[in-house]
């Protein structure tokens, strides 16, 4: 993998989440940034955040990424210098909730033998 590709990964989680939890408190309280993807030529990125919560809170943070998707990313500009900026795309990580289900399941598996 490039190096460039995975300072500018980096760069980017860093400074949503910095974003975030300064300017989007109210929001940001219950969402995570867990990785951010860009393509090889630099011009789209994958977000992946984590909500914690319950579905109510999945709900809200879908509607506020769909909602403030192009001013986070104009924010963000502001901050990162880069030629092209990515458009960014905001999916909902569920690695959380898959590793709390194998941790269920291997917990039922050492009580039940």
């Amino acid at each position: 993998m490039p190096k460039r590709k995975t300072r500018v990964d980096v760069l980017l989680r860093r400074e949503i989440s910095q974003l975030l939890h300064t300017d989007y408190q109210s929001e940001g309280v219950y969402i995570t940034i867990s990785e951010v993807d860009v393509s090889p030529d630099l011009r789209q990125a994958k977000v992946y955040y984590s909500v914690l919560g319950g579905e109510k809170h999945e709900r809200a943070a879908e509607k506020f990424f769909r909602t403030k998707a192009s001013e986070i990313r104009f924010k963000v500009g502001k901050v990162i210098v880069l030629k092209y900026l990515p458009f960014f795309q905001f999916v909902r990580d569920n690695a959380l909730e898959r590793g709390f289900d194998m941790i269920e399941k291997l917990d039922d598996l050492d009580k039940n033998p």
